[in-house]
């Protein structure tokens, strides 16, 4: 009789009350959004209600892992007091080429289910109101970020009772997401090739010929190149081409993600270990597909990836200090179509030979365990202070202080003032020296590509991207209707020769102020006392070149001894000076936005907490990062849109080497700096802002992180 009256009431509540009352639909501009609900809401029992989309054609938003791009739709919940949310439901997505990139997402009409539970002592018969504050990144050839507001008056009944409109598409839509079930799963690497295997009695039969595995992270496997599937009697194997996780010594012991199998799919776990047989024979589903052949389509994006990185970097801000050495180049005498093409060639085998060179120490570095990334040589206090010295003595050049004769051509020290085929190499050098710390866009990708293949491959990207960092020289040197346009010679040659100095002398002070960071005062004062004597030797050089007999023979010597001790003293200052370094971020950022040095266990902390965080991965050396920090960072909007968020800005500084900073940028698939990451109050991935900030990137980032 209880349970005949307790249906009868709540049969009578939902005649009086209605059904699930919602805001009309809500057109975002590309997506037309509202809040689904699986039925009525009972007391200490969840119901689904889910995000329904439908996107516009030719659109689409993101999975949960939005892969090589692009961002997941975010919910942001206002429930009654006592009700809880659980975590998005995905279903299972598409695939979403993006040129020589690969996305996760959906299109069409989708709906995200999520489980919201009232408390045991709600009352039958009251309406919960249900709000939601959803941010949607939708993407076509452009991606535009769109919000919405909606709103749902959910029945509480004694029993459930299914939604008319929306409870089967949702039930429907839970029974198809992707379960755990019993199955084994086991990952390992084999010849740089991840192989995941799974066993169990769900993937004994079956046509699983469009069998792939959607990884929870990004960073795993390189989207982008296609999975390789094996057969075997008990199961299954796909061969991967594994993400930039895998390049960093400590590289990840199990991979989780989403098995589709076409009709079904499973959440997975895989756990490093031996691979069964029984789950690995033939190729079945792509049989006559060369492993090597379908892994190498990703080669080719990652080649012109690598061009049009290089290419890209030649505006970038690390390279401007030496630009001053190309535009001299150009405005020297006139020279035969001959001449200017050797030069051309010798400048791209300088930056070619540089590139590979750094590379080559990179994968040498990698392979004792060191945790290092692209620029990893201006970590180093003694590159830094060649570096400075090297740039004071190309100013001094520049300015008359001496002339690199016949001597310093034939040494290849001449990098500015002649035009010969050696010194056009050297500059090349320098050029790439100087330049190597910045990431520029497409360069990124490319490099961390290159940092996971075989030597061979690797070569192949530095060299894609040396031949973009010299191509504009090259193309300028080819191309004589350019050439002829060349202001003639004249004294205005040597008055722009001597303004070229001052970039010099100001690269030479940036790269003090770097050594300071990294070794401290005591460093800093050797490298001055050392770039006073450095002068002297300029100075008695030039001197030596003025005179002849006894005179010029004493200056010779009293440059080269002056040379001798400008080595030893910056050496000695280098020694052990890393222990007198001061805190790297020492007034950076301007005052009033107070940092936190990152560490993973203190990001991990905050974001528990409910904290929106921006991380910024930086170094003193990174002319990119100090543009950012000083022009948009430092401004007081930035620091007011922090303060009203109660977002925490963290700081992941990499001037000096840091294993931990590291590993981090490996597994947001990136291989250097500069790097921005904005983690929501409740977000799972961070959102990855541009490389070039400005206040409205990092104001809307920060407000939008408060809603995840």
């Amino acid at each position: 009789m209880k349970l005949m009256a307790a249906a009868f009431a709540s049969a009578t509540i939902l005649m009086l009350t209605g059904p699930a009352q919602a805001t009309g639909p809500v057109n975002t501009g590309h997506d037309v959004v509202e809040l689904a609900p699986a039925g009525t809401a009972t007391p200490g029992h969840a119901v689904y209600v889910a995000l329904s989309q439908h996107i516009a054609p030719d659109w689409h938003t993101y999975w949960r892992n939005a892969g090589d791009s692009g961002e997941p739709p975010q919910i942001a919940w206002s429930l009654p007091k006592g009700w809880t949310a659980g975590s998005i439901i995905w279903p299972v997505p598409s695939k979403l080429p993006v040129g020589p990139l690969m996305n996760y997402g959906y299109e069409g009409s989708v709906l995200l289910p999520v489980a919201l539970t009232p408390p045991a002592i709600a009352m039958p018969g009251s309406i919960a109101e249900i709000r939601a504050h959803v941010s949607l990144l939708v993407c076509s050839d452009i991606c535009i970020p769109e919000q919405a507001d909606l709103s749902l008056r959910l029945p509480v009944t004694a029993r459930p009772h299914a939604d008319a409109k929306w409870g089967s598409e949702v039930s429907k839509t839970v029974a198809h997401a992707p379960k755990t079930a019993a199955l084994t799963a086991v990952m390992n690497r084999e010849n740089g090739i991840l192989k995941i295997a799974v066993t169990g009695p769900a993937v004994r039969s079956g046509d699983f010929s469009h069998a792939y595995f959607f990884p929870s992270q990004t960073g795993l496997i390189d989207h982008a190149r296609p999975q390789i599937l094996e057969r075997g009697s008990k199961g299954l194997t796909l061969a991967i081409a594994p993400g930039l996780a895998f390049s960093a010594a400590h590289y990840p012991r199990s991979i989780s993600g989403v098995l589709s199998l076409g009709t079904q799919s499973y959440e997975i776990v895989a756990h490093e270990g031996p691979l069964p047989r029984d789950a690995r024979g033939s190729s079945g589903a792509r049989d006559g597909n060369n492993l090597d052949t379908a892994l190498s389509l990703g080669l080719l994006s990652a080649i012109a990836f690598a061009f049009l990185g290089g290419l890209i970097l030649n505006l970038m801000p690390c390279v401007l200090p030496i630009l001053s050495l190309k535009v001299l180049s150009f405005a020297g005498p006139k020279r035969g179509a001959q001449q200017i093409r050797v030069q051309s060639l010798s400048y791209l085998a300088g930056v070619l030979a540089t590139f590979l060179a750094l590379a080559s120490l990179l994968l040498a570095a990698k392979a004792a365990g060191a945790e290092v990334g692209w620029g990893f040589q201006m970590q180093s206090p003694v590159v830094v202070a060649g570096l400075a010295l090297l740039m004071l003595l190309v100013g001094l050049n520049l300015v008359g202080t001496f002339e690199a004769g016949l001597l310093f051509q034939r040494a290849g020290a001449n990098v500015a003032a002649h035009s010969g085929a050696t010194s056009a190499f050297l500059t090349g050098v320098l050029a790439v020296v100087v330049a190597a710390p910045c990431t520029a866009p497409f360069m990124a990708s490319a490099v961390a590509y290159a940092l996971v293949q075989n030597p061979l491959t690797i070569a192949t990207i530095f060299t894609a991207l040396g031949f973009g960092f010299a191509a504009p020289y090259v193309v300028f040197a080819f191309a004589p209707k350019l050439a002829s346009r060349l202001p003639r010679p004249g004294v205005w040659m040597v008055t722009m020769k001597t303004a070229l100095a001052f970039p010099m002398f100001a690269t030479a002070g940036w790269l003090a102020w770097v050594l300071t960071l990294q070794a401290g005062t005591s460093a800093l004062a050797s490298l001055l006392g050392a770039g006073v004597i450095l002068a002297f030797a300029a100075w008695s050089f030039g001197e030596a070149q003025r005179r002849s007999g006894r005179g010029a023979r004493a200056f010779q010597i009293a440059s080269l001894a002056a040379l001798i001790a400008t080595v030893i003293l910056t050496m000695m200052g280098l020694r052990g000076a890393e222990t007198d370094a001061f805190n790297p971020r020492d007034a950076t950022v301007a005052a009033g936005l107070p940092q936190v040095p990152f560490s993973p266990q203190r990001l991990a902390e905050l974001r528990a907490r409910g904290k929106p965080v921006f991380v910024d991965f930086t170094a003193a050396w990174c002319i990119t990062c100090q543009v950012n920090e000083r022009i948009v960072l430092s401004r007081p909007t930035i620091a007011r849109a922090f303060a009203r968020a109660g977002a925490v800005y963290m700081v992941a500084d990499w001037t000096r080497r840091d294993a931990t900073i590291a590993h981090a940028l490996a597994e947001q698939g990136r291989a250097g700096v500069p790097l921005y990451l904005v983690y929501g109050a409740n977000g799972d991935r961070p959102v990855v802002l541009p490389q070039l900030l400005t206040e409205e990137i990092v104001s809307i980032a920060i407000r939008r992180a408060t809603r995840a």
